[in-house]
């Protein structure tokens, strides 16, 4: 039993009455593909200066988080926004980390997916003044990439916003990236909430019209695009984005708020998805997509509503800094050592928000061990002052 600060001021006990979900393989193929977008974790014991050495990981524990994952059925969307890229961890580590998962990835009994983010954050904004820069950039990155035989997502870049690039840019851009790749791409549209430096992607300031060049894009390059990934947090939009696909190209939910009636879909289409909140909430998440898969409505529903609001909070703004919620709930699940982050990142969150955090995971059966987590918790609360 703890004592936990609330948003109003003031202590609450707690004691949580949930038995904990047992992570287990699926039962049954997948109607719904799903990445779970993981973290780093970092070494503590690693003497570096934060916020201007490279991160210190720790590989084993790094690894073992995504054999987690894989266990239970995901696949792994790799080196993305999550892991922090751009936000303490950099190309060189992003790259080794890549590496290192694609070696896991192909002694997995169960041969997971595993789609990794291509970027350009291995040159400063500086660097990248014009389009055939940023694509070399990109290109970089995918060439890495595919020598491990990972598939590409082709995230969304700062460098193109920084220059003012106008629609027919991007599409310059994109025409040129998706035409080279060895296999169908991921596309990533991440919306400002997740990072402000990319407000105005396509080169457009209304949704609506950033979606028809999206739409066009896609239809250009038939068979060469797998699917788009879609991070705006917006259920109405991503209903009729997906509605307007090609056949045969999955609309990837990114929105962390809606997730679960957007994978249940409307009867007609439904989204797949690529998920951050899918590292925190894994045993909820492949249990009911397994549920779906059997015709189980009701299940899914039983096992995707209570993370809801836990992925709610991991959410809320300023959305940029859900990956220290997700550091917490894996050290809470005693899945690394410490709850520390490239750059210092879990200073980002006050204690109020791991306390609801604390809350809404046990209520929703995803604190593994409860005794571990509340002792865990009891040290976090201690360390701010505050007596359990």
């Amino acid at each position: 039993m703890l004592n936990l600060p609330t948003y109003d001021g003031t202590l609450q006990t707690f004691a949580s009455t949930r038995e904990p979900l047992v992570p287990r393989a699926p039962t049954r193929p997948w109607t719904r593909v799903a990445f779970a977008a993981a973290h780093v974790v970092s070494d503590p014991l690693a003497e570096r200066a934060p916020w201007t050495d490279r991160p210190a990981v720790d590989w084993e524990a790094t690894l073992n988080f995504r054999r987690g994952l894989w266990d239970q059925g995901l696949g792994l969307a790799e080196a993305m926004d999550t892991a922090q890229r751009g936000m303490g961890v950099d190309w060189d580590t992003a790259r080794e980390l890549i590496a290192r998962t694609m070696k896991e990835a192909k002694a997995h009994p169960l041969k997971p997916r595993v789609a990794c983010g291509a970027g350009t954050d291995h040159r400063t904004l500086a660097e990248l003044p014009d389009l055939d820069s940023i694509v070399a950039a990109y290109e970089h990155q995918m060439d890495a990439i595919e020598a491990e035989g990972g598939q590409l997502i082709l995230m969304a870049t700062r460098a193109l916003p920084a220059i003012n690039a106008a629609p027919a840019d991007y599409r310059r851009v994109y025409d040129r990236l998706i035409a080279q790749a060895k296999e169908p791409v991921i596309l990533h549209w991440l919306g400002d909430m997740f990072d402000p430096a990319l407000k105005g992607y396509w080169g457009h300031d209304s949704i609506a019209a950033a979606s028809d060049a999206v739409l066009d894009l896609i239809a250009a390059h038939p068979g060469r695009v797998d699917g788009i990934k879609i991070s705006l947090l917006d259920q109405a939009h991503e209903e009729d984005f997906r509605a307007r696909l090609p056949e045969g190209v999955k609309l990837y939910t990114g929105d962390d708020f809606n997730y679960a009636a957007l994978i249940a879909g409307d009867g007609k289409h439904h989204s797949h998805a690529l998920l951050g909140a899918f590292t925190a909430i894994a045993p909820a998440a492949a249990q009911a997509l397994d549920a779906l898969a059997a015709g189980d409505r009701a299940g899914y529903d039983a096992l995707m509503e209570p993370t809801v609001p836990l992925s709610r909070e991991l959410f809320r703004a300023p959305t940029q800094f859900y990956k220290a919620g997700i550091a917490f709930l894996s050290w809470l699940n005693g899945m690394q050592p410490g709850f520390i982050m490239p750059a210092g990142f879990q200073s980002t969150r006050g204690i109020t928000h791991y306390a609801e955090l604390y809350r809404l995971a046990a209520n929703a059966g995803l604190l593994q061990n409860p005794d571990l987590a509340e002792a865990r918790m009891r040290h976090l609360l201690a360390v701010h002052g505050i007596g359990a």
